[in-house]
């Protein structure tokens, strides 16, 4: 499932506490855990960039102040 060769360092101790939480989840790998966690961040931070630029668009119109 996970064939990228891109590897990140994570420090020992939040690797340990990431994967303690992974099996509690019920994740099939403390990877697949972490791999979730970012990709749902990264969607995040894409909505918030989106609503900056729509809040930005509609500042420029003069709907909103």
């Amino acid at each position: 499932m996970f064939s990228s060769s891109a590897k990140i360092k994570i420090d020992k101790g939040l690797y340990d506490r990431l994967a303690r939480m992974a099996e509690g989840a019920g994740y099939s790998s403390t990877e697949e855990f972490i791999t979730h966690l970012l990709e749902r961040e990264v969607a995040t931070l894409d909505e918030s960039s989106s609503d900056k630029e729509v809040e930005d668009r509609l500042r420029g119109l003069g709907y909103i102040e």
